[in-house]
């Protein structure tokens, strides 16, 4: 068992943020997680599964963010605390039932917790969950370090019962994915709603309908309930005004006051320390940033006239503050604020202290000395002349590759200017190269058959070009099953490929409803994606990717049967998926007697066009090779090669 659960009480713990967050829902005596895959809030659900059985909780990973956060909310209502967590665009997708959840309010403590991506270090978009507390009016707390991940969820819980309602804890990249020292706290053994109840679920339903705890749980009367919200929030600020995660140091009359959140705090520390200017600035650290403590910041901002304030990565804090500012304009003077809205800190990406140091120097006037441009020319030629290129690609032997080079294929073969909408997964590369180019639209998930479902519909305008689009098996669960019903109830023309690799391969191969096993591993029954596709009134098709011409001429003919919604089930296991990972299927290598590389009419096309990492060009030789390291013996290679160069054997 992991040291999330037997790590004992007092003893320090260096955690990784999101296993900082996963124990302090322990700790808090959670009951029931539930969430959906996505980076980087992945491994909290995966650390809360791995320690599921000892400690008594129920884990899922649900079809999609909006089911996890109904799940979530049913153990709320029958008295277990219940955590909820999702990445940034899950929070879109959940917001739905979000805002009805916060006007309905909640029983026992409810914790939300998405992790933004600052930078979109590993996402299509650096899209924010901060304004969705605004909107939907539920407060929000951003921990600052390794410590505070733990202990905020934990007063997370107890916040939420205080006012019976959601809380969000937001989190971010580099907070979820850096590790730091956490001292541990006591393991709750139940913290049930009800004392009497131990570790049993109860909902209550039979009360007066406007009493939240007894009677039925739901939004309306809206005035009433919306009346209740701000009662809520009124009181959670009460709360914020003394709340030992909000904190300042700095001299008592500084030149400059310094306003952030969550890891920004972080970076601010260490660019006060480059400056050495620590006994210039003031630092108030801001744990809970919606609503703002009123009290609190009016009392920093008596300091001085001039406030800086530093986030990732929409200025919500900076609007906030300022709003709260105007409004204490008679009891705090006129002040100067930077920050974003006047460029000092970046728009856009995420911070770090080089950044949060030259918009300080910019401020108080110090002479920062930036890294000597003779450097950075140099570090940059260096780059260039000695580091190898690496382009996104897909991994060797990765299903979506083959796919991808029969659809398009057979998209020429069409000659109708046939075109791919797509959506996230690791088949979005192929926007890139490395997928020939074949997408051309991404966006959302699900939203490539849902895109493609207009598109199907504009014959009446003239279109006719061949409309196709792709899916993964999990993102056809989460949010493309829609789509597809509404192609088939409005006789919508496209083809829908689903690229079902038995997994969600992006974020770690987590299960999805289509396979055999839930999130702790134990046997689940699987639905099968044919059969719902058949359900919904669809033709279905399967075929093995790896199978080029079976594939090819598979697609051809549902290009040419442009009547209503014929759907294509591609399946390969993905080649890093634990099952498959190290076990070739073929030992392939080349005949360097009949490879004659850049003389034959394909110039190459193994290693410039189809471009699998474990195909090589020896430029000695002038033959393609296989890296007999990184080759994971899928064998499609050999069925690109126009001289048969390229053999498979296969494995025994």
């Amino acid at each position: 068992m992991t040291r999330l659960i037997e790590a004992e009480e007092g003893s320090r713990q260096l955690f990784m943020g999101n296993e900082a967050i996963a124990r302090g829902a322990l700790e808090a005596g959670m009951k029931v997680a539930a969430g959906y895959p996505g980076t980087p809030s992945s491994e909290i659900i995966e650390n809360l599964a791995e320690v599921s059985e000892k400690a008594g909780i129920y884990v899922e990973w649900s079809a999609n963010e909006k089911v996890a956060m109904e799940v979530a909310a049913a153990a709320s209502f029958a008295g277990l605390r219940s955590l909820c967590v999702m990445k940034q665009n899950g929070v879109n997708v959940a917001s739905d039932f979000l805002l009805h959840l916060a006007g309905s309010g909640t029983r026992a403590g409810m914790v939300l917790v998405p992790c933004d991506d600052p930078g979109a270090l590993s996402s299509v978009n650096e899209g924010e969950s901060r304004h969705f507390a605004r909107l939907v009016e539920v407060p929000l707390l951003e921990p600052g370090d390794f410590q505070e991940a733990k202990d905020m969820v934990k007063w997370a819980f107890t916040l939420s019962e205080e006012i019976r309602n959601l809380v969000m804890v937001r989190s971010v990249t580099r907070l979820s994915h850096a590790s730091g020292n956490v001292i541990m706290g006591n393991i709750a053994e139940s913290k049930n709603l009800e004392a009497e109840t131990k570790n049993s679920a109860f909902f209550k339903h039979d009360g007066f309908i406007l009493d939240q705890m007894e009677g039925a749980v739901i939004s309306a009367p809206v005035t009433y309930k919306h009346g209740q919200q701000h009662e809520k929030l009124k009181k959670a600020i009460e709360f914020f005004e003394t709340s030992p995660f909000n904190t300042y140091t700095g001299p008592e009359n500084p030149e400059l006051l310094v306003i952030t959140s969550s890891v920004c705090s972080l970076y601010t520390n260490e660019a006060l320390q480059m400056l050495n200017a620590k006994d210039r600035v003031g630092l108030l650290k801001l744990g809970t940033t919606w609503p703002l403590p009123p009290k609190l910041v009016a009392k920093h901002l008596k300091m001085t006239d001039k406030i800086l304030i530093v986030e990732e990565v929409i200025p919500f804090l900076e609007e906030s503050v300022k709003t709260l500012a105007a409004e204490l304009g008679p009891e705090i003077g006129v002040k100067t604020f930077f920050g974003k809205r006047d460029n000092t800190i970046p728009s856009t990406g995420e911070l770090n202290p080089d950044i949060i140091a030259s918009a300080l120097s910019g401020i108080l006037g110090i002479d920062m000395e930036p890294v000597p441009e003779a450097y950075t020319k140099r570090a940059g030629e260096l780059a260039f002349l000695n580091a190898p290129v690496r382009d996104l690609t897909f991994c060797p032997g990765c299903p979506h590759r083959a796919s991808f080079w029969s659809i398009k294929n057979a998209l020429t073969m069409d000659n109708r200017e046939g075109f791919i909408c797509g959506d996230i997964g690791c088949y979005s590369l192929a926007m890139l190269p490395s997928g020939f180019s074949a997408l051309k639209t991404l966006h959302s998930m699900g939203s490539g058959t849902g895109v493609a479902s207009g598109f199907g519909k504009l014959g009446q305008f003239g279109l006719n070009q061949p409309v196709v689009s792709v899916c993964g098996d999990s993102t056809f669960f989460h949010s493309a099953m829609p789509a597809l019903v509404n192609a088939v109830h409005h006789r919508s023309n496209l083809t829908m490929i689903i690229l079902d690799n038995s997994g969600t391969g992006m974020t770690g191969f987590q299960p999805h409803p289509g396979l055999n096993e839930d999130a702790l591993g134990k046997d689940a029954p699987a639905v099968d994606i044919e059969a719902v596709v058949r359900a919904a009134g669809a033709n279905v098709t399967v075929c093995d990717p790896f199978d080029l011409a079976e594939t090819r001429e598979t697609v051809l003919k549902l290009l040419e049967d442009n009547n209503g919604v014929n759907v294509l089930i591609l399946r390969q296991i993905c080649a890093l998926s634990p099952e498959k990972k190290g076990k070739k299927q073929f030992e392939m290598s080349v005949d360097e007697n009949i490879c004659v590389g850049e003389n034959c009419g394909c110039n190459r096309l193994c290693t410039r066009i189809f471009s699998c990492p474990g195909l090589t060009w020896d430029r000695e030789k002038k033959v393609s090779r296989i890296d007999e390291v990184i080759c994971a013996g899928c064998g499609v290679c050999a069925s690109i090669c126009p001289l048969q160069a390229i053999n498979k054997k296969e494995v025994a």
